[in-house]
Parts: structure tokens; sequence; C-alpha cells
């Protein structure tokens, strides 16, 4: 009998969660075993020690990849499982992508007092994230809200609106949904009021290059998922280049004559909202990569490289959720 397939995690709730679906997945299709491996990050150790996540002497997006691919290397266990939109850009050696299971909805949403959706928040409003793209977009969006920075697992940013700490605080829907939250929110945003973050809603299910199961794994691989998150990044990537504003990217999947295709959408934005670049294109499923890669070119031609500097990473949307 094989040995029980071990899937790295971190130790959070939302983490344990997204690993623990993806465990099912390798239990029911692939009929292997599984067992949950937590690995400890520096921004857990950071966070249990106090220190604030902005001080963790790494990239917030390295803080908490580093460490599962550092695992997975080294033999500790044989699957890591990553929010997508985590996930930096370059492939990293040694590991390979081995599937995007089929993504939840990537869309944001607000969790506001008293059940209150973002335009009947009062002017003035204090409204939490921890992401520049989010920032901007509110920013932009002109309604007088005040924008206030914050860190922390889902419950403790939920708890911030419950305690009267902030009125408001804005999320992905699809943590909410893994964790059974859904609850919670007063409203889901329009992407055309906030486009989300590269991947955002999608899993990222690594393992060794040199090992086997990467065959299986792909048998957990969701097409359009793939390749909406696919473009997506590929905007990213070619942003990254020559553009540091906060960068917001979704590429939908739609039937068309010839088969599925792509519709993505972009936007890159100074971090006041003032200034923006905002694009969309379409292309086949399979040359999503093309699709996303001409899209963020046209944007750069357009002027998305001379939005003003950010003070953060525009890979990085915010951190993954950490300790309390």
């Amino acid at each position: 009998m094989s040995a029980p397939v071990r899937v790295g995690t971190r130790r959070s709730l939302l983490a344990t969660t997204q690993a623990g679906q993806v465990a099912d997945l390798i239990r029911t299709r692939l009929g292997r075993e599984t067992e949950l491996v937590e690995i400890t990050t520096d921004g857990d150790r950071s966070q249990a020690a106090g220190t604030p996540i902005t001080d963790v002497p790494a990239s917030n997006t390295g803080v908490f990849v580093g460490a599962l691919r550092d695992a997975l290397l080294d033999g500790r266990v044989d699957v890591a499982v990553h929010s997508l939109k985590d996930l930096p850009t370059a492939p990293a050696a040694g590991i390979t992508l081995a599937a995007v299971p089929e993504r939840e909805d990537p869309r944001d949403v607000v969790v506001a007092r008293d059940g209150l959706t973002l335009g009947e928040l009062p002017v003035g409003s204090r409204v939490g994230t921890g992401s520049p793209r989010r920032a901007a977009q509110l920013h932009a969006l002109g309604l007088g809200l005040e924008i206030v920075g914050v860190r922390g697992n889902v419950d403790s940013r939920v708890r911030m609106v419950h305690d009267g700490t902030v009125d408001a605080v804005i999320l992905a829907r699809a943590g909410l949904a893994r964790i059974d939250r859904l609850a919670e929110v007063t409203e889901v945003l329009d992407p055309l009021q906030m486009l989300p973050a590269p991947g955002q809603g999608a899993l990222g299910v690594e393992c060794r290059s040199d090992d086997a199961l990467a065959t299986e794994l792909a048998g957990l691989d969701d097409p359009r998922s793939r390749a909406a998150v696919q473009a997506e990044r590929a905007v990213l990537a070619t942003l990254e280049g020559g553009c540091s504003a906060p960068i917001g990217a979704l590429a939908d999947v739609v039937e068309g004559d010839d088969g599925d295709e792509l519709w993505v959408r972009a936007v890159a934005l100074s971090l006041d909202g003032a200034l923006s670049v905002r694009m969309s294109a379409s292309g086949a499923t399979a040359d999503a990569i093309g699709v996303g890669n001409r899209l963020a070119s046209d944007m750069l031609a357009d002027g998305a490289g001379q939005l003003d500097p950010p003070a953060a990473d525009p890979a990085t949307d915010e951190p993954p959720e950490v300790q309390p």
C-alpha cells in the first residue's frame, strides 16, 4: 500500500481548511490516502512573538510561501497548498504548479456594521483593509471614506467591525466561503467597482517537479480556472516589469462560437486612486498567457508605468491571514 500523500499547510483556520479541501480531492479523485502536515512560517512565529508582519525581514509573500516550498523541497511534505494570489509570478526552481482546482467566486465583499453596503456608509466611515489594491479602488470610488490599514485573520478583521474599531472591512469572498462565514457579508462588490487580485479565489497545488505525483495531481486541475488565472497572472507579471502601482485583474471564461474564450479586465492605479489605467482584452483560452501579456503591454503603453510609485510590492495584494 502506498504511503499517504503529505499535504503541507500553514496552521491558520483558512489555510488548513483549504488544504483539507485539496486533501479530500486527492482521496476522492485519485484514491490516495492523505495527511495534513502543519508548517509554521516565519510570519506565524513573528505574530506569536508580537512582531508586526510589516517588521518581518522578508517580502510579505515570501514569508508565507517560502516555508511551504522549503518543506516541499526538503521532503517533509509531498504537496503544498497556497492561495494562488499569494504565489509570486516567477517560477520556483524544482517546483511545479501541478493543479488549479475549480475556483471559488473571486470577488471582494464588504462586512459592515448595521448591514450596510459600501454606498450606504456615511462620509468619514472607517473602512479597514491591508491591501493597496483595495485601498486605491476605494479611493477611486470617491465615497469620502477613511481607509484604515488592518492585519490579522478573518475572525480578527470581522471582530474589528463588531467591536467598533472600524465601520467596515473588505475581504475576499472566497476565504469567507471556505470557513463558512458568508453570513457576515453585507455586500458582494461588483468587479466594476473593485477588481480582485490576480488569482484571487483560486488555490495553487504545488509539488516537486521530479515527483511522479505531479502527473496524478493534474487530475485535480480545472481547465477553465487554470486558464483564467494564467491570464491574470500574466497581466501581473508583465506589469511588474514596468509598473509599480496596485493592480487588479479578472478573467472570465465565456462560450464562443469556436469554443471557450477569455475576457480579461485589468486596472493599475495610483495609491490615492486619482489616476488609473483600465483596459480589457479577449482571446482563446489556449492562449491565456498571451492574452494577459498583450493586455498588460497595452496598459504600459497607455501610461501604467507612469503612475506614482507605491510603498508596497505590487505583487502582494495583502499578506495571507496571520494568527492573532
